[in-house]
């Protein structure tokens, strides 16, 4: 029989791109989403499969599975500050809560689980690059900090259900991760930049430009997660790709790859934004034997060709969704 994991947040972004692997890889996909923030569109070439189904469900309520469940993959977050910032109480609560349950669902089913934590554990580092060790500079009352907090107390609760419950857990800290299927306008800088170019719009950067990012193909971000979660090592992995550059010089990339002619134009850099982020991956490379293949060259013509190819509706519109009910 196939083995079965359950992916949350599978609608979304990174969520979907899992569902396409372990389908791939011949596993049967439990997938699960709210729809918040993830949409249908990035999963319905799946379910005319029989290895898969969906659950429309909010993991912050009991989460029930029926039958055998050997992994589970714990992706369902808010990720983008332009979403965590308008539904900051449903972030904590898919952090806490969320998370509370799917490890009691692990337990249950004497299952392997994996949790997406993220380089936003470390803050505005004092360190770099980081290192899994470093514990991080993190303003716990800022407005990212509904974010950066909801992501360490599940790294906290995970090794809690691992040491007393001795749960197989693992620990993703995913750095900024691009591709196809991110949202147009969802705040992160890939798709600002290129939403922004094809609008003919001028790119918009923070603060001087100066404060760096490394940006991780999805597809390597897939492998590095897939084999983390098969592999025997329970604390915290780098995951992400250790080449930085400038935000600033990546705007002019930007320029050059979509052959166009805005302006940069500078704006106040939001609080609490951090100016370094680069994985040390040396963890990634001794214990999973990964490393990114993919070059930012290679995978920025990839995404391009991705929202080249959205409509015009896609393109200009911009999203007013009502979080109200996620706020409680």
């Amino acid at each position: 029989m196939k083995k079965r994991v359950l992916i949350t947040g599978a609608a979304g972004f990174l969520g979907s791109h899992l569902c396409d692997k372990f389908i791939a890889e011949d596993f049967h996909v439990i997938a699960m989403d709210n729809l918040i923030t993830g949409d249908l569109k990035n999963i319905e070439h799946l379910f005319k499969l029989e290895a898969f189904e969906f659950y429309h469900h909010d993991i912050t309520k009991f989460v029930h599975v029926p039958g055998k469940v050997d992994y589970i993959l714990h992706f369902a977050s808010p990720a983008s500050p332009i979403d965590y910032l308008k539904i900051p109480i449903q972030t904590l609560k898919v952090g806490s809560l969320g998370t509370h349950n799917l490890l009691g669902l692990a337990k249950e089913k004497n299952a392997r689980i994996l949790i997406a934590s993220t380089s936003e554990v470390y803050g505005d580092p004092l360190v770099h690059p980081q290192t899994e060790e470093y514990f991080g500079n993190v303003n716990t009352i800022g407005p990212r900090g509904v974010y950066d907090e909801a992501k360490r107390f599940q790294e906290s609760i995970t090794m809690a259900y691992h040491r007393f419950h001795g749960l197989e857990t693992r620990i993703a800290r995913i750095f900024n991760t691009y591709g196809p299927r991110m949202r147009l306008n969802d705040g992160r800088v890939i798709p600002a930049f290129i939403g922004q170019s094809l609008r003919g719009e001028d790119l918009t950067v923070f603060g001087d430009g100066m404060q760096t990012r490394s940006f991780c193909y999805v597809d390597d971000e897939v492998e590095g997660l897939y084999r983390l979660l098969l592999s025997d090592y329970p604390l915290p992995v780098n995951i992400g790709n250790p080449e930085e550059i400038t935000i600033l010089d990546f705007a002019k990339e930007i320029i050059k790859l979509t052959e166009t002619e805005q302006k940069i134009v500078f704006k106040p850099l939001p609080q609490d934004d951090p100016m370094q982020r680069e994985p040390d991956i040396s963890k990634a490379r001794k214990i999973l034997n990964w490393e990114p293949k993919i070059s930012r060259e290679e995978g920025m013509k990839k995404t391009f060709e991705y929202f080249k190819n959205l409509s015009k509706e896609e393109l200009f519109k911009s999203e007013h969704k009502d979080f109200s009910k996620h706020n409680r």
